[in-house]
């Protein structure tokens, strides 16, 4: 009898408990997502708003007669235009997007759209994958997202390849757009993987914006390829958040917010250390770049604020409930908000009137800031155990060694979707010895020194 009289008191514990958590968890806001983040700087976050404005060109017919120009144009000059792909060009296996050689900014810039809701060849690439089904480079990536990325690469490797040799002093940038910003993603890791089909173009020339990103890879590229890929999230955007697979993102868009905050709920309920063990789970790539304009309990917007972070744990893990999660993805949206953080930030540097010197060591200083940051991360996620990750040799020296490659390929599928993998070998002290009995020891010092200087 008096168990039975202690079940209601256990009942009443309990719903607290699950009513306290589930409070909690409506008051998380994006903010907290990036709280721990340092704050970018005018010089990394400037190509930012000038690339929204490119991916927003591509859903131009005419640039020289622009229907849908945001307020100063899209700084584009159609005559510097090297080609446009519309969904006719690429047959439904690639968004459509724009090759523009940027002169005023010595950048080759490849700029894919985003989802187009009235396309069913763009969800056939979004739908085309499941948990673990195409590994790359010792880690998973999205299939579809991968495909579509290669036949990118295949279509463009020779114009590519002539402008990458034609100009060596610039840069490669792809970027894109929620459904762009995974193929641009895809492109940039593929590039990389394959730079010689590109003329053996330096891994530092190449650089991606996903903006709005698409989760395309999983935990340890994400980290690895933080040097080279960077992605842009305003706000509560659900896309970078949504923690299930990429197949149930279709799906979400036509039950928000209800079914959107049944997953939010059921994603929380997952410990973290489950999530960053999953070899197969897959994320926002490289450096995040978080646009904050909202504060709870306040109405209206503040003026943005853009921190950075290359993190391991607590990667946009789970959705923020929120009546903007959907309005935050928009591309428009985005460009308008980075703008505002960008002249925000400028205006800062002019008051602080910043000398041209000065301003060429505070680069050089936040490359180095974002090197440590890089590597720190990697012996992160070596630290949490994340599936297949290593931290970086401190003598600066790889041995990688491919696995066997898929000789046989689908008729479509990409040339360049071939699965590789990259080891690393466990014992440094025995490598090291061994170059040292063959008297290279010289050559090794002046390589340290040559990349430390």
């Amino acid at each position: 009898m008096s168990i039975l009289c202690g079940v209601p008191l256990l009942e009443c514990v309990y719903c607290l408990a699950c009513a306290r958590w589930a409070w909690k968890r409506c008051l998380h806001t994006a903010g907290h997502d990036s709280e721990t983040w340092g704050l970018a700087t005018a010089e990394e976050f400037e190509p930012i708003p000038r690339l929204c404005r490119y991916i927003l060109a591509v859903y131009e017919d005419d640039l020289r007669h622009p229907l849908w120009e945001p307020p100063g144009g899209y700084g584009i000059k159609p005559d510097w235009l090297i080609l446009r792909r519309t969904y006719e060009d690429t047959h439904g296996r690639a968004p459509p997007y724009i090759l523009y050689l940027d002169h005023d900014h010595a950048d080759i810039v490849l700029a894919v759209r985003g989802l187009n809701l009235a396309r069913e060849s763009d969800y056939a690439v979004l739908l085309d994958n499941k948990l673990g089904k195409r590994k790359i480079d010792g880690g998973y990536v999205h299939n579809g997202l991968l495909k579509a990325a290669g036949w990118v690469l295949d279509a463009e490797c020779d114009i590519l390849k002539e402008l990458v040799e034609k100009y060596p002093n610039y840069t490669l940038t792809f970027t894109g757009h929620s459904l762009g910003s995974g193929v641009a993603a895809m492109l940039a890791l593929v590039v990389v993987l394959h730079h010689d089909k590109l003329g053996n173009i330096d891994r530092r020339r190449i650089r991606c914006y996903a903006v709005a990103p698409a989760r395309c890879m999983s935990l340890n590229l994400a980290v690895r390829y933080a040097d080279v890929i960077n992605s842009v999230v305003l706000q509560d955007d659900f896309l970078p958040r949504t923690a299930t697979p990429l197949e149930d993102i279709f799906k979400s868009l036509f039950c928000l917010p209800c079914l959107l905050c049944l997953r939010c709920m059921r994603d929380t309920c997952i410990p973290d250390e489950k999530m960053i063990k999953d070899p197969r789970r897959l994320y926002a790539p490289g450096r995040l770049y978080h646009i904050v304009e909202r504060k709870p309990f306040r109405l209206g917007r503040i003026p943005p604020v853009v921190r950075t972070a290359v993190p391991v744990d607590g990667r946009f893990e789970h959705i923020v409930l929120s009546c903007n999660a959907t309005s935050d993805h928009a591309i428009i949206w985005i460009e308008r908000e980075a703008q505002r953080a960008m002249d925000i930030m400028v205006e800062k540097d002019h008051i602080m009137e910043i000398p041209a010197k000065q301003r060429m060591e505070r680069q050089e200083t936040l490359a180095r800031e974002h090197s440590e940051e890089y590597r720190a991360a990697l012996q992160r996620a070596v630290t949490l155990s994340v599936p297949h990750a290593y931290s970086p040799s401190k003598y600066g020296t790889f041995d990688e060694v491919e696995e066997g490659e898929d000789s046989q390929r689908s008729s479509g599928e990409s040339s360049f979707g071939s699965s590789k993998t990259g080891k690393i070998r466990e014992n440094w002290d025995e490598l090291i010895e061994r170059l040292f009995d063959k008297d290279v020891s010289g050559h090794m010092a002046l390589k340290k020194s040559q990349r430390d200087g």
